[in-house]
C-alpha cells in the first residue's frame, strides 16, 4: 500500500474511530479455547463472528451482508480511494475488517496460488439496511453488492499486510481442506484486513479465508 494510501487509511478509520480497545474472538468452533486479543478499531458488520483465532484453521459462518467492491488489475490504491470517496459521499461509516480478493479470472501460479496483488477490494456496510445495491451514482465502478450467507475456512494471522502472510494462511488452508474431504471450496481467496496503518505489523491482524461448500452439497 502507497504512502498516500496509507494516509487515507489513517483518515477513514480515524474519521469513524470507536475507540482501541483489546478484543476477544470467537469462532464457530467449539475447540477454540484460546481467544486472541487484537487493536480493535472500527465496528464489525452486524451479526458478523469476531475475529480470530490466530494460526487454526477454523469454519465460519458469515450472515447474508452487503459491501462496496470495486474490481481493478492496477493495484489496491485506485480502489481504496473509489471506496473512500463512495461512502464519503453517501454517508456510511467505516467497518472493519476491509475484504481483499481476488476474482475468479485473476492470473494463478503454476501450483495454484493467486498470482500478483489482489484484484478487488471491498468495505463491508454496517447494515443491509443502509444503501442499495447496483452501481454507484457517481462511479459506475463501485458496485454495492448483497452477498449471501457463507461458510468459508478461516485463519487468523499477524503480521504485515502482505502476499507473504497471505501465502502463509493460505498454504495452511489448503494443507486443512486435503484432510478434509467432507469440505470443497466454493470461492475464491480473500484476505480480511482488520487494522489501519497506525498499527505496528507484528501487532496487525488479518484473516485468510477460502468459502467452502459441504462435498454432498457441490455441484
Amino acid at each position: 500500500m502507497s504512502q498516500s494510501s496509507r494516509h487515507l487509511w489513517v483518515l477513514c478509520i480515524a474519521f469513524n474511530l470507536i475507540g482501541i480497545s483489546m478484543h476477544a474472538a470467537e469462532t464457530d468452533s467449539p475447540s477454540s479455547q484460546s481467544k486472541p486479543w487484537f487493536v480493535s478499531e472500527a465496528n464489525l458488520p452486524e451479526g458478523f463472528p469476531a475475529a480470530g483465532p490466530i494460526d487454526e484453521v477454523v469454519l465460519k459462518t458469515y450472515p447474508q451482508h452487503r459491501l462496496a467492491r470495486v474490481r481493478s488489475d492496477s493495484g489496491t490504491d485506485g480502489m481504496f480511494w473509489k471506496l473512500f470517496n463512495h461512502i464519503k459521499r453517501n454517508d456510511i461509516k467505516m467497518t472493519a475488517p476491509v475484504e481483499m480478493s481476488w476474482t475468479p479470472n485473476a492470473a494463478a501460479n503454476p501450483d495454484g496460488t493467486p498470482d500478483g496483488n489482489p484484484n478487488a477490494m471491498a468495505f463491508l456496510y454496517g447494515s443491509t439496511q443502509l444503501g442499495s445495491a447496483g452501481a454507484d451514482s457517481e462511479d459506475a465502478s463501485v458496485m454495492v453488492e448483497d452477498i449471501p450467507a457463507e461458510k468459508v475456512v478461516s485463519i487468523g494471522l499477524r503480521g504485515s499486510y502482505g502476499k507473504k502472510t497471505f501465502l502463509r494462511g493460505y498454504e495452511k488452508l489448503n494443507a486443512w481442506l486435503a484432510n478434509h474431504p467432507e469440505w470443497k471450496v466454493a470461492g475464491s481467496p480473500r484476505t480480511l484486513g482488520y487494522n489501519s496503518p497506525m498499527v505496528p505489523s507484528f501487532m496487525k491482524f488479518s484473516e485468510v479465508q477460502i468459502p467452502v461448500v459441504a462435498a454432498d452439497q457441490a455441484q
